[in-house]
């Protein structure tokens, strides 16, 4: 009863007028963002981040839009998949492969209309999973020591990415620099500077806000000049047809979105995991259950359905151990803690007694959130497409001025712009080369936590590095990070995600 308590309390907070409005601009935006291909969830947030402060928004709206925006592009992700078959983000892959068919058989708008309500479904359970688990995981949390959330970073830092990474060396690499990013500036333990360059701006390090912004939004728009595509997609070449299934369509694909729920939702509270994992292992143990006659990738309505559910699922389910533990379940989390950082907010066991008014107010504009983005997405589907239609040489300019604007609001300097600039050509390298950015992202993020754990539990036990290993939950939870990390290479050809094809020739491959 404490927990549906604390729940109507978040109701009072959040039913107010700005953060309804707040969140209803954040469904809106949110749904254009994961539709258009190239930028999902984790851009998404990361552009409006330096819009958020630049509005001078508290803690409690300013999580309510960005938390919108995620929910928002996970649905707005399925847009492209079934009308062009390119996935918006890549936990809409498995849309494609029964959504665009189902699209070039005339069945668009009964596409769309399943995979919305299929989002709904998977985000709705999950949010009430967030709202039971997290409290529990938040007790066995107060357990942990310096060696336990030592650990538990290295979990994070093992598994982020890890079943879905093309590459572990990759992987480990980015994290490396990462860690070495959040090295730089005066140590608070010694006073001595570290990586400074004799530079007075890097004293005090740099911003994860600029590195975060640049990685990702600055470099999206230096793939672009690369590539100069400056026109739209074309979204008119398929047939709308009925709008809503049939009440037969519904009953058939019922039972897997609550399978794919359940499996979404495990997938996305595991570190590092998120939605992409959600959505391959939905479609897959939906089509190993269902797929009788082999419909499967040849626009089956329950192909839809399952991976839908599944990624949204997900992206509610990593939210809980952003919220518990201050480990990001995924990339986009791992942004949203950015966000918690800078407002001065330490994600974990402790934030529920410290700052329950934004915790439960985050969470019931969830769901909020999900019943806006339920009404958004059936009756506006054809406004959806249209934004499609909008030619990138106008949406590119767009988000390097925000991006401009916005770190320069926050800081008020003109070396953080220029950090900006250059973290966004890192960036920009680092996706030709395909080394991935969530781990560089998480370097930044927890690598001074981990350091302070680190110093912390060597201070304690006297210089004794065996101590970091010295307690059952300490010990299972490196275990896990090593399985975490190796698996992924012993099982690559299984757990892989494959790309997706463009032509909608070969929608079943694998």
């Amino acid at each position: 009863m404490d927990i549906l308590a604390s729940l109507g309390d978040g109701f009072l907070i959040a039913l107010t007028f700005e953060n309804l409005a707040l969140a209803a601009i954040g469904c809106l935006l949110g749904t254009i963002i994961g539709a258009m291909p190239g930028l999902g969830p984790s851009n998404g947030v990361a552009i409006l981040i330096p819009l958020a402060f630049s509005l001078g928004l508290p803690a409690t709206p300013a999580l309510i839009l960005l938390t919108s925006v995620y929910y928002g592009a996970m649905y707005g992700g399925r847009i492209s998949s079934i009308l062009i078959n390119i996935p918006g983000d890549e936990p809409a892959m498995m849309t494609c492969l029964d959504g665009y068919p189902m699209a070039r058989a005339g069945r668009a708008g009964e596409a769309l209309a399943i995979s919305g309500i299929a989002s709904f479904v998977g985000a709705f359970f999950a949010t009430w999973g967030l709202v039971y688990l997290a409290p529990q995981l938040v007790k066995v949390a107060l357990l942990f020591g310096p060696a336990e959330y030592f650990a538990l970073f290295a979990l994070a830092f093992a598994t982020i990415g890890g079943v879905a990474a093309r590459n572990q060396m990759k992987a480990a690499f980015a994290m490396g620099i990462g860690l070495l990013i959040a090295m730089i500036g005066v140590d608070l333990q010694t006073g001595v500077a570290r990586f400074s360059f004799n530079n007075i701006h890097l004293y005090d390090g740099i911003d994860f806000l600029v590195v975060i912004v640049g990685l990702f939004a600055l470099s999206e728009v230096f793939i672009f000049l690369e590539h100069r595509a400056g026109g739209g997609v074309d979204a008119g070449r398929v047939e709308m047809g009925r709008s809503m299934p049939t009440a037969k369509v519904m009953k058939d694909v019922t039972p897997a979105m609550m399978r794919s729920t359940v499996i979404g939702f495990i997938a996305g509270v595991l570190p590092g995991a998120g939605a992409s994992l959600g959505s391959f292992l939905a479609y897959t143990v939906e089509k190993k259950i269902s797929d009788k006659n082999g419909t499967f990738g040849k626009g089956d309505p329950r192909g839809v359905a399952a991976p839908e559910a599944g990624n949204n699922a997900a992206a509610g389910g990593a939210l809980v151990p952003m919220l518990a533990l201050g480990v990001p379940g995924s990339g986009t989390t791992a942004v949203l803690l950015s966000l918690l950082l800078a407002l001065n907010i330490t994600p974990g066991p402790l934030l529920f007694q410290k700052n329950p008014d934004v915790v439960w107010g985050l969470i019931a504009a969830l769901f909020i959130a999900n019943i806006m983005l339920l009404a958004l997405n059936l009756p506006l589907v054809k406004f959806f497409v249209q934004v499609l239609r909008v030619p990138t040489r106008y949406l590119m300019p767009a988000v390097a001025m925000i991006s401009f604007v916005g770190i320069y609001g926050i800081s008020g300097s003109t070396f953080d712009l220029l950090v900006m600039v250059a973290f966004g050509v890192i960036g920009w390298l680092f996706r030709k080369a395909d080394i991935p950015l969530v781990p560089v992202i998480l370097g930044v993020l927890l690598g001074k936590l981990m350091e302070t754990n680190l110093r912390r539990e060597l201070t304690i036990s006297d210089g004794n590095w065996w101590a970091l290993i010295d307690s059952p939950l300490s010990i299972a939870i490196w275990a896990c990070a090593i399985v975490g990390f190796v698996l992924p290479i012993l099982l690559r050809r299984y757990v892989r995600f494959a790309r997706v094809p463009q032509t909608g020739d070969d929608l079943t491959g694998q």
